[in-house]
Order: C-alpha cells, then sequence, then structure tokens
C-alpha cells in the first residue's frame, strides 16, 4: 500500500531551518528516521511506507542536507540539538529514533543527552565512538544535493570523536537493537560489539549486505526494526 508523504519544515533553536517528510496515521506511536552523512530522508523510502502501516514515520534532512538549512556552522552536537529542538518543535514528549551511519550516532548523541525522551532505538551499521584511521575525503563531481562544508566538518570528529561520547552511550536508557551488515560493511565487528557491551539494554542482529542494509534488503530490514518498535 502507497501512502501519501507529506513534506513540511521547521525551525529549530537558533533558527535552523529543517525539512521533514511525514508519513502514517496521525494519532500513531512517532517514530523519527535519521540518515547517514550525505543523504536525505527520502533516502528511507524504501521502508517507510512499510514502517509508517501503524506509525507515524517522520523522515529528517539534518542540517547541511537535502531541503534543510545549509548553515555555516556543522557538528555532531549541533545536529543532535537539532534533533531535540524538531522533537520539541512538533510536540513529540517521547518517540523511537532510528539511525543509520551517521545519523546512527547522532542518535545515540541524542538518547544519550535526554534518555527520557526516546524510547526505542535502532542503530543500523552505526560504530561505537571510538578513533579510526582518517580517510580524506574526495568531493564527488557536480552539484551536490549536501554542503561539502559540512563534510569536511564532520568527518574529522566521526574520524576522532570526543572522547565522552564512549562514555556517554552508557546513559542510554532505551531498549536498542543493533544492526550490523556483516563482513562486507567497512565497519569493523569489534566496533560494532563494543557499542552493543556498552549500551546497557543492547541487542545485536547481522543482517549481511554491507552497509547500506534497508536499501539492499528493505524487507528484512524493515521486518526486524517493525517487530523491535512493537515489542
Amino acid at each position: 500500500m502507497t501512502r501519501t508523504t507529506e513534506h513540511h519544515t521547521v525551525t529549530v533553536n537558533d533558527g535552523v531551518r529543517l525539512a521533514y517528510e511525514v508519513t502514517g496515521p496521525a494519532d500513531g506511536p512517532p517514530v523519527l528516521l535519521l540518515p547517514a552523512l550525505g543523504e536525505s530522508a527520502a533516502d528511507w523510502a524504501p521502508v517507510r511506507d512499510e514502517l509508517a502501516r501503524e506509525r507515524r514515520v517522520y523522515a529528517l534532512d539534518l542540517r547541511g542536507h537535502g531541503a534543510s538549512a545549509w548553515p555555516s556552522t556543522y557538528s555532531l552536537p549541533l545536529m543532535r540539538d537539532d534533533v531535540l529542538g524538531f522533537l520539541d518543535a512538533l510536540g513529540l514528549v517521547r518517540a523511537d529514533l532510528v539511525g543509520h551511519s551517521m545519523g546512527g550516532v547522532v542518535a545515540c548523541l541524542t538518547a544519550a543527552a535526554q534518555p527520557h525522551r526516546i524510547r526505542r532505538l535502532v542503530l543500523e551499521d552505526v560504530p561505537a565512538p571510538l578513533p579510526r584511521e582518517p580517510v580524506t575525503p574526495v568531493r564527488p563531481e557536480g552539484e551536490l544535493s549536501f554542503d561539502w562544508a559540512m563534510v569536511l566538518a564532520v568527518r574529522p570528529q566521526l574520524d576522532s570523536p570526543d572522547p565522552a561520547w564512549l562514555a556517554d552511550v552508557a546513559r542510554i536508557t532505551a531498549p536498542t537493537l543493533v544492526v550490523y551488515g556483516g563482513p562486507t560493511s567497512h565497519l569493523a565487528p569489534a566496533s560494532i560489539d563494543e557499542l552493543v557491551r556498552r549500551i546497557p539494554d543492547a541487542r545485536l542482529i547481522t543482517l549481511p549486505y554491507g552497509h547500506l542494509i534497508h536499501a539492499a534488503a528493505p524487507g528484512e530490514f524493515t521486518a526486524a526494526a517493525a517487530a523491535f518498535l512493537t515489542a
């Protein structure tokens, strides 16, 4: 069944405009989807409608992405604050949160900052915030759907995270499902295991489709996420 998806914007915090999509029954339990670096709300299209059968599904363009504002300042904590501001602006006292890759890191920071706001947490191929070998990003050719300045600001934070972030994940109280992409993911299994170990109520499943699980196997990903969010 194809559901109607509405497109809206909202202004949060210091006047940052955030674009988002919303699908599903107005009285359904809210779930917020956060995409990966360089992706927008539309990236969730393969799984959005199925998740929205009984839920009110919001998909957000983070700052510097898609139709959201491209301001001059970027950081993962600012994106965390944007998410919290988004929940406040829409009157969402408590919601489920699903994050992929960088969006999952932002989801972790959000759930650690205000644990009472997040009911359940799904993290798709998200590493523990540990230092990793930095790789210099290369700008793709042509017009981009995201701000390249954002990439240059955020990538160093992903490569060399604030040491406090690792300790902070222990503050997450939401039951958490960590979905790992398996051997073809570029993320090390040890990093995934460390994240699961650090979050007090976390469980791990492996769907062996690499880093882009919800795009490569939308049916399996959605079934796992929906079952967990319904529990």
